[in-house]
């Protein structure tokens, strides 16, 4: 028996010594990507202004990096607060920690080289070598066109410099550790040329990260077959809990009975200040979406018309949504 219980206790020091080792080398030697390029990018009006319009349509990074206005329908901007950060992505929602949107702004990127910046963006390391969680869903714009990252950046340059120190984000274990082991090098893609609509569309919808809140996840997974079928459940700040539309095109459940012109309508009627929707007021516990309408409303019909076009090539999923509920 003694000799028996000495033989366990070896395994067991050799399984915990594996473990620690493990352990150690996820948290020292990882994320392993490459170093920050030696890059300069050339602040051309063109470049700042398509990184203008990325920013605030396509990739709406200024959505997620700045303040927003609880009490508008599709979370307006508040105003003097484009690019600060601050912004809770947390527990509450789901997450494995705390995570606070970055301040994109000069006072806290402007010394951090072009580069930093370009390797945070596409594989979610930053300036000090850190590993990002994906809430910035760096693991799809690894895979975008290097020309539309830069042009962003260039944009970011020209921000308003405002003061404020974003509080520090953690991961709860074991994301602590599975952090490391996320990001990696770039994938990049060419744009296609729009007049491959399927292929824009693509590339366009890859570029938002559509699938990331329209595909249900179960323990931190996207549950298979289910892209794009909706499902994911967002807590309002002012109360209710919304849930993501399926964009499938399922006949019943999804958009297979919606029009292309349909499909543009939807988002262009966010650009509308007439409509009655961008008026009103929410009040605590009323309905509200976190879709960012009025930075996707901005895209061009062209952009619009090729998003419908690839979503229609998906596999249709039959799974009915309840748009909205109030909390008990």
């Amino acid at each position: 028996m003694k000799k028996l219980l000495k033989v366990l206790g070896g395994l067991l020091g050799v399984v915990v010594i594996g473990i620690c080792g493990l352990l150690i080398y996820v948290s020292t030697a990882l994320p392993n990507v490459d170093p920050a390029p030696d890059l300069k990018i050339e602040l051309t009006d063109d470049r700042i202004q398509r990184g203008e319009y990325l920013a605030n349509t396509v990739f709406a990074c200024v959505d997620c990096h700045s303040d927003k206005d609880y009490t508008k329908f599709g979370l307006t901007i508040v105003e003097g607060t484009k690019g600060k950060g601050g912004g809770l992505f947390g527990t509450k929602m789901g997450l494995p920690g705390d995570y606070y949107a970055k301040n994109l702004t000069p006072y806290h990127l402007g010394d951090w080289t072009d580069g930093e910046i370009f390797r945070a963006i596409t594989t979610g390391v930053d300036k000090e070598g850190n590993a990002l969680f994906p809430i910035m869903p760096y693991t799809n714009y690894r895979r975008v066109d290097p020309e539309d990252i830069y042009d962003i950046i260039a944009y970011l340059r020209t921000l308003e410099p405002i003061e404020y120190d974003v509080p520090e984000s953690s991961s709860d274990f074991p994301m602590n550790f599975i952090i490391n082991t996320i990001p990696g090098e770039p994938d990049f893609t060419e744009q296609p040329d729009p007049s491959d609509k399927i292929a824009y569309g693509k590339y366009l919808v890859t570029a938002a990260s559509c699938a990331d809140c329209h595909t249900p996840m179960e323990q931190g997974n996207p549950i298979e077959g289910m892209t794009f079928a909706g499902g994911m459940e967002f807590e309002l700040e002012l109360g209710g809990v919304v849930t993501s539309a399926n964009i499938t095109p399922d006949i019943t459940t999804g958009i297979g009975s919606w029009t292309e012109d349909a499909f543009i309508a939807r988002f262009k009627s966010f650009q509308d200040t007439s409509n009655v929707i961008n008026k009103n007021v929410v009040k605590p516990g009323d309905f509200n979406t976190e879709m960012p309408w009025r930075f996707y409303s901005n895209m061009s019909e062209e952009e619009l018309s090729a998003i419908y076009a690839f979503l229609k090539t998906q596999s249709p999923v039959n799974n009915m949504i309840t748009k909205f509920r109030r909390e008990e």
